[in-house]
């Protein structure tokens, strides 16, 4: 089972300036909890018992978000606000650790990944990138049947979703021999990053979710800089795949990309309309903005 997931969260968030200027972009609140936690609990609803957050020294209130605060604690409990209390101290069960490691230099996602070597150990391994929210439309996520798939077959397993095909230029997109079902997977023949319109070999781009075995590290550790000079896991996926089978997962949910401002919005309008407490006034008021 699938039990450990690698979340970087190093980068510097370029694309979110200038907020992300002081506060990190995982930390900035879709509704009212920073984007990072739905990522985290997502990981956990699959299953996961250990996340390993790569990070930067700059991003320190990422850890100390999913760390205990005393002060903090006691101060709600002795003023009675036992629902906020218990929303603090439950951010993740008590059966699920976060511990994190340092990138020391950005040298790309692959490299980040690599980071995590020594925690991950001899286990296969998740990984999630917090630029991106999977919203799940069924009580099993799409993390938790990516697991139960590599459990079943031990193929590594990419997340893939459909994109307009006068889009596919700006992701990357997939090689399949044809487009698996949704909530299916289909063997990989490769991954082409950006590619021309007329010369896409489909519409399934990469999202973001990544079931790995734990020889992908070793693959990792010979893997050269590639786009942009930095190591790229997705020249590791390619090299995994002349020895082993890696299979496209195709997605039920719906994704936020929260790495952009538009995307982010988008996430805030649709995590905010299904709130629990905020939900049927924050309908009430789009309605008044006669938007």
């Amino acid at each position: 089972m699938i039990k450990k997931a690698i979340l970087p969260v190093a980068g510097l968030g370029t694309r979110f300036l200038p907020a992300s200027k002081s506060i990190p972009k995982e930390m900035v609140t879709v509704v009212d909890r920073p984007a990072i936690e739905y990522v985290v609990k997502e990981a956990v609803a699959a299953g996961i018992k250990q996340i390993i957050l790569v990070t930067h020294s700059s991003k320190a209130s990422i850890e100390n978000y999913f760390d205990r605060n005393f002060e903090l604690e006691t101060t709600l409990e002795n003023k009675k606000k036992i629902d906020l209390l218990n929303e603090i101290t439950k951010i993740v069960p008590a059966d699920v650790s976060i511990v994190s490691v340092r990138q020391p230099q950005p040298l790309g996602l692959g490299h980040a990944v690599l980071c995590a070597k020594d925690i991950v150990g001899d286990d296969d391994f998740a990984v999630l990138l917090p630029d991106v929210l999977v919203k799940a439309n069924s009580a099993t996520n799409d993390l938790a049947q990516m697991v139960k798939r590599f459990d079943e077959t031990n193929a590594a397993q990419i997340m893939v979703e459909a994109v307009p095909e006068n889009l596919v230029d700006q992701y990357g997109i997939v090689d399949v021999e044809q487009a698996p079902e949704v909530g299916q997977s289909i063997v990989m023949k490769g991954i082409v990053e950006k590619p021309a319109i007329d010369q896409a070999p489909s519409n399934l781009s990469v999202i973001g979710r990544y079931v790995l075995p734990a020889k992908i590290m070793n693959i990792l550790e010979t893997t050269p800089k590639g786009a942009g000079n930095e190591i790229q896991l997705t020249d590791a996926i390619a090299a995994l795949q002349t020895m082993d089978t890696v299979e496209a997962f195709r997605m039920q949910g719906e994704t936020f990309d929260c790495g952009s401002k538009l995307g982010y919005l988008k996430a805030v309008l649709h995590y905010g309309i299904e709130h629990p407490k905020l939900g049927n006034d924050f309908k009430q008021l789009i309605k008044e903005l006669k938007i």
